[in-house]
Parts: C-alpha cells; structure tokens; sequence
C-alpha cells in the first residue's frame, strides 16, 4: 500500500489573496487597510524566520506602517507574531506562525534593503506587485549545500578546538567529527525532521566519528588516548548562539516574551546536545579531561588565535547563510575580539567574563563603524563575530559532572559559564547604546 503523504500542522497562508480586487495598478498607499496590513504582517515573519530579535522585527514593520499612513502595534516571539493596523476608523488584526526557526543572515540582508527603499520605490507599488517581490525574496534558502555547510562547521570547530588548548590531533578528529555531524543535521533539516532529532543524530555522529578517528590513529600511529580530550569539541557547532545572543539584546529592550522564548530554546538545544554527548560518552568510556599542554611564545599564542579565531567565526558564519564577503567582514572582527578576549584572560589575569565583556563590547563597536561600508545590518556581523564566545565546553562540563553527581564541580562550571553567557550580550548592547541612538531610549 501507498503511504499517506504527511499533512503539514502549519497551513500555507496565501498571500496573494489580500489584495484588492482590480487593484493591481494602485499604489499600496491607496489600498484598503487588510492589504496594507498583510504586507507589514508578511515582512515581519519573513524577518522572525532569519533569525533577528523582536527589537528589529518591530522596528521594520513600524517603519512600513508609517509610510502607509497606518499605525501597527506588535507582539512578537520567537515563533509567531499577534499584531493590529488602524487606520483611524477601523482595525485589522492578525496572528502568524512560523514552521520552524532558523538563522538566513542573506534573506535578512534582501529584506532589510527592502525596507530602506520601500519609502522611495514601494510605496508605489501596489499590494499584488509588493507581495511577488517577497516572494522572491521568500525563495532564499539556503546559500550552501550540506556539503558545504559540513566543511564550515570542520573549519568551525577545527579553530574551536585549538582556542580551547587542543593541538592538532584534537582538532583534526574535531574537524571530520564536525563536519560529518552538521552534514547530517543539515540533511536532516533539509527533511524537516524535529529539532530533537537532529540535534541528537547529529551530535552523536561527530562523537562517534571523532572516537572512531582517535582510535584509529592509536592503533596504527600509537597517538595517545589522551587526546580524547578533545572529542567535546566535534559537537560545539550546535551551540544555539543567534539566540542565545538575541536573547539578551531582547531582554534588554524589555521585549519579554521573545527574549524569554529565545533563551528557552537556546536552553533546550544546550540540553539536548550535553545530555546525547554525555550518554555518548558513557557509551565510548570518554572523559572531559584536561588538553594536552601545546609550548608556544606569547607572540605564537597571538598569532594562532588570530587565525583559529577568523577560520571559526568564518564557519560559523557561513552556516549562518551569510555571503563569503560578509562572512569574511565577521571573520576579520571575531579574530580581533577574540584574541583580545584571551589575551586578556592570560595576560592581564582578568576574570574570563570581565574579558568576554570586553571583547563582545569590542566586536559590538567594530562592526557599528563598519556597517556602513559593509552594507549588511549590524547583527549579521555581531553575532557571528562573538559565538565563538559562547562556552560550550563549560556547559557540556557542567552537565558531564551533573550527571555523574558530583554536584559542586558541576555548579563551578555552569556557574562560570553562565556568568560568560551573560556577559557576551551585555557587551553588544553597550556597544549599541554607545554607537546608535536610537537604541538608548525605550520609545
């Protein structure tokens, strides 16, 4: 027997079906109020979908609505947004829903130039034209196949691995761990597979695959096990950073409800990812020992950093979707601000938070006096740039020693990490606040 096809849970809003009849040559500033609505309601899930915090979805819809002569107020999620337009005479509300949630900082970029020429060119365009522009724009998906998405989280996790002390075997077996890990995660997405699935499928794959390699290389090259210290490393390009990042600069901006929802999804990957790589552990008798110690002058520390730090935001960024050009901006930042950041931390004995300020505040800044030349919006050049940041051989320590019960060595290290986490948004917001006005009021 044939099997039933798998009806979808979120059904396909038709768009097209707003306009107004015999409308098609009026400008949308002369259309009725539901068409005009159902452009702001469009672009802002199109906004949701790539990845961007409720700050800049309402911002950009704000912005439509005034050209239009309506007013629109928003609530808005992760995943769905309840908004109403007036006209001063009647109301029109609606509530969207996203399938799932994602980062496309390429889609981000069409939709941002978008809204900065609808003031001189949409508006005179009318409802039915507006929405197939969107369309198109709706079409980008991804710029790179699994395959590629693959060797950007090797190279990734490659860089990862040696900025936190592992040497070139770990990052070798981190490298093909990885890039074997988000090439099914990819697949697995590109199937619309659940979140919990991919997440555990793909992690235990790195795992795996980086246990397999060691144990090879012990075999018929006498490597030391020791290196299995490394093997944490081949997972960490699930770390929920856009979120985890977006979060904070939501909570920031009194946004709630999306900057909650953000950080509890951040949380849920964290969880997922630990506890599978914990198990996994368990399975294939690994320890999160200490890496082996790597010899180098201050000046070879600096410069390998710089360029573990530019290869790792670099990969991360390309899984991000954004283009190599502004992947490369992000890169040269991160590689900067990172340095800096550990620098700091050996150098200048500063608090690893205190440091992870400094840098995130330090990434924060370059890229407000860049943005412009870049020509992409600032967040798909920050958050990229400080990922690389986020602790996540901490929190996989912290949930390793959880689920062994020992509790004290366990709350050391959420607690550190959680300390990092929480400093790394607070670095972008102050650089914010330092270079945009218009992000220093609550207005």
């Amino acid at each position: 027997m044939r099997e039933e096809a798998i009806r979808k849970n979120h059904m396909d809003i038709l768009w097209h079906e707003y306009t107004d009849q015999n409308g098609e040559n009026k400008p949308v500033t002369e259309a009725s109020l539901t068409e005009k609505a159902s452009i702001i309601g469009r672009v802002g899930i199109m906004l949701l979908s790539c990845g961007t915090g409720a700050w800049r979805v309402r911002s950009s819809m704000n912005a439509l609505a005034e050209v239009m002569g309506i007013t629109c107020t928003a609530d808005i999620g992760l995943m769905s947004i309840e908004y109403t337009c007036f006209d001063g005479e009647e109301g029109f509300t609606q509530s969207l829903c996203l399938t799932n949630t994602g980062v496309n900082t390429s889609k981000l970029n069409r939709l941002e130039n978008f809204i900065r020429d609808f003031e001189v060119e949409g508006k005179h365009m009318s409802g039915e034209q507006l929405h197939s522009f969107l369309d198109n724009i709706e079409k980008i998906h991804g710029l790179y196949s699994p395959i590629a998405l693959g060797f950007a989280a090797a190279i990734a996790c490659g860089g990862f691995t040696f900025l936190l002390g592992g040497g070139p075997i770990e990052m070798l077996c981190a490298f093909i761990g990885a890039g074997i890990g988000n090439f099914i995660r990819c697949k697995l997405s590109k199937h619309h597979f659940t979140l919990f699935l991919c997440i555990v499928s793909s992690v235990s794959a790195a795992c795996l695959v980086y246990a397999g390699v060691l144990k090879i290389a012990e075999l018929l090259l006498g490597i030391s096990i020791q290196h299995e210290a490394g093997y944490i490393c081949a997972m960490l390009f699930i770390i929920p950073g856009f979120p985890f990042i977006t979060s904070g600069i939501d909570l920031a901006k009194l946004d709630m409800r999306s900057g909650i929802e953000r950080l509890n999804y951040a949380l849920i990957i964290i969880l997922v990812a630990t506890m599978t790589a914990w198990i996994m552990a368990l399975l294939l008798h690994l320890q999160p020992v200490d890496f082996m110690k790597i010899s180098l002058p201050v000046w070879g520390w600096i410069l390998f950093r710089i360029l573990a730090s530019f290869c790792g935001v670099f990969g991360f960024s390309i899984m991000f979707n954004s283009p190599v050009r502004l992947a490369e901006v992000a890169a040269a930042i991160g590689a900067i601000a990172n340095t800096l950041r550990l620098e700091l931390v050996d150098i200048a004995k500063f608090p690893p938070a205190a440091a992870a300020f400094i840098g995130a505040l330090t990434a924060g800044i370059l890229a407000s006096l860049i943005k412009n030349k870049v020509g992409y919006p600032r967040i798909s050049v920050t958050v990229p740039s400080i990922v690389i940041m986020v602790p996540g051989l901490y929190l996989y320590k912290g949930f390793y020693n959880l689920g062994m019960m020992s509790l004290a060595v366990s709350a050391s290290w959420f607690a550190s990490a959680i300390l990092i986490i929480a400093a790394l948004p607070l670095g972008l917001i102050f650089a914010r606040i330092l270079t945009d006005k218009t992000f220093r009021y609550c207005t």
